[in-house]
């Protein structure tokens, strides 16, 4: 047995050097015996060379996995973005998220990747969350739940491992997991009819794997998060009944950090009944405390053997890869101009022909990691005449950021914002509906959803189309 094949480190692309920089790391994480990498960030074809010399290098086979809630070009550059869940729950079309994972599915398995981190199970029911909102494809758990196992469904057809997360469910914290530990106060008999429908859901349709939320839950187990909880597995195990592999969310984030070292969280996991690890911060170091661990008796070679087992069925048992739609850009221009067809939250048309330069405002500013550019849109009403009697196009850029620590618009964003108003003839918020909220007034307010690329292309169609 090795029990390092437990471990699933990370592969950040950076900017200049690529995945350069990681050789050395990432081959002796293979020596020590990992048994893949979550990958994040890079051009297609550059991912694609890393999975095969990756696999080449350790003569096996690897599970490689990715954080594609929106698609695989969420990570990975010439791939195809998908709006996020909760513009794709706002169609109430089934069959359109089923495609989302399908096509997400296709274009990761052709670049090497195979276990998607995806979708959030988490339901859209607390408006001071931090982190989850626009991620969650709602707040019934009913139509999520169905939405969840069509995309689950979509993901496995096309030739990728699903997780669902974060169980037993990140959507009712005030707390984003990366910064602190959530603790949430809720019953077990209001979880089974809310937060953990969908999670069961995913199990009774196939999923392959579920992933922890660094999130404590004491109706379930008052000492310890989901993460480390043997009750919570065990819940997950017997009551709901699933038999696959479970798996951490990042090990590295504040949630899941211990006072005893981050060796010894990977032995808390394994020991409460966790199969894989990901993001674990010392590689070297977690390898020698399971062994320790191992030898000592504090985890059983049964316990080892189960987590194995599972760890090589999800590398023996992967999906046939389906082939990638030629059509799949389109498909996904299409789904973003539906989202934007009913976006417009405040009833009155804009007069678009007369809107005159924007302003933007960027609340995503300021995290460990940039956001992405806002210049698209700017630069196509550059492009267009317009005369001067009407309003600016005011453009609000709010994503779910866990540094924030807040759901809401900052304070800053709120004095531009102030600012703004009185010369604006619309507003578009590239963010959750909770978000226009915030706006007041009565300037016309068009919900955007994210500022992904694809949704800033969409916005352009919408008034290229009442420019007309």
């Amino acid at each position: 047995m090795i029990p390092a094949r437990l471990l699933i480190p990370a592969l950040r692309w950076a900017a200049g050097s690529g995945f350069a920089h990681l050789e050395r790391d990432a081959k002796e994480a293979l020596d020590l015996g990992v048994g893949g990498f979550i990958i994040f960030g890079g051009p297609a074809s550059v991912v694609r060379q890393l999975t095969d010399d990756l696999t080449i290098y350790a003569g096996r086979p690897l599970l490689f996995a990715a954080d594609l809630e929106r698609g695989a070009g969420q990570q990975f550059g010439g791939l195809t973005e998908i709006p996020p869940p909760g513009a794709l729950g706002s169609l109430d079309d089934r069959d359109a998220v089923r495609h989302a994972g399908y096509v997400t599915a296709t274009e990761a398995r052709s670049i090497g990747i195979n276990l998607v981190l995806a979708p959030v199970a988490d339901l859209d029911i607390e408006p001071l969350n931090p982190i989850v909102q626009s991620r969650s494809f709602g707040s019934d758990p009913v139509r999520v739940a169905d939405f969840v196992v069509a995309w689950v469904e979509g993901c496995q057809e096309g030739g990728c491992w699903a997780s669902v997360k974060h169980f037993p469910g990140h959507g009712r914290t005030t707390v984003d997991s990366h910064a602190a530990l959530p603790v949430v106060d809720t019953s077990v008999e209001e979880l089974e009819g809310t937060d953990l429908a969908p999670f069961r859901a995913a199990v009774n349709g196939g999923v392959a794997t579920v992933m922890t939320a660094h999130v404590q839950y004491p109706a379930l187990d008052a000492e310890h998060p989901a993460t480390y909880s043997t009750a919570v597995v065990e819940y997950l195990r017997t009551t709901i009944g699933f038999d696959g592999a479970v798996l951490t969310d990042a090990l590295n984030m504040a949630g899941a950090r211990r006072q005893d070292g981050a060796g010894e969280g990977v032995v808390a996991a394994v020991t409460a009944g966790v199969d894989l690890l990901l993001y674990p911060e010392q590689v070297h170091q977690s390898v020698a405390a399971l062994d320790g661990a191992i030898e000592c008796g504090i985890i059983s070679q049964d316990r080892i053997a189960s987590a194995l087992r599972r760890y090589y069925l999800l590398l023996d048992d992967l999906p046939t890869a389906a082939p990638v739609d030629d059509d799949v850009r389109s498909w996904s221009e299409t789904i973003a101009d539906r989202v934007l067809e009913h976006g417009l939250v405040r009833a009155s048309e804009p007069r678009v022909g007369e809107l005159n330069g924007c302003v933007v405002i960027d609340d995503d500013l300021g995290g460990p990691f940039p956001p992405g550019p806002t210049d698209l849109i700017p630069r196509a009403l550059a492009e267009a005449s317009a005369p001067t009697d009407c309003g600016r196009l005011v453009l609000m850029f709010a994503e779910p950021r866990g540094w924030k620590e807040r759901a809401g618009l900052g304070e800053a964003s709120r004095r531009t914002l102030q600012e703004a108003l009185p010369a604006a003839g619309l507003v578009v918020v590239f963010g959750h509906p909770r978000i226009a909220d915030e706006i007041p007034g009565d300037v016309p307010l068009l919900l955007a959803w994210h500022r992904q690329r694809l949704m800033q292309r969409a916005v352009v169609r919408w008034l290229e189309a009442r420019r007309r």
